[in-house]
């Protein structure tokens, strides 16, 4: 297993270098971070809404994460599935923030 994520954040790493233009290998970067960094959500989610609402964010980042695990894991699935393909147009990201990480930037 930590072969897998090594390899996979390494792949990652290479897909994702170029921000400024969406193309279909970052496209697949995105699904592949999707699929395999998923549960990053529920504690980025928990920090997202801790500094926006104080303490009081811990149980809406943490009701928010565990439901957004299910959402990327299954955004990433398509991703990966239709990075050929130019849907939505350009290649654009269909979740914001684009990376499970980009949380703990």
């Amino acid at each position: 297993m930590k072969q897998l994520f090594a390899i996979s954040a390494l792949v990652l790493m290479f897909f994702t270098t170029n921000a400024t233009a969406d193309t279909s290998a970052q496209k697949f970067g995105r699904g592949l971070a999707g699929m395999t960094c998923g549960v990053m959500e529920l504690p980025g989610n928990i920090i997202k809404e801790t500094h926006a609402k104080g303490a009081a964010g811990f149980p809406v980042g943490l009701a928010k994460g565990v439901g957004m695990i299910v959402t990327r894991e299954l955004v990433g699935v398509y991703e990966f599935v239709t990075a050929p393909f130019p849907i939505p147009a350009g290649f654009k990201p269909i979740l914001s923030p684009e990376y499970p990480w980009s949380y703990f930037n």
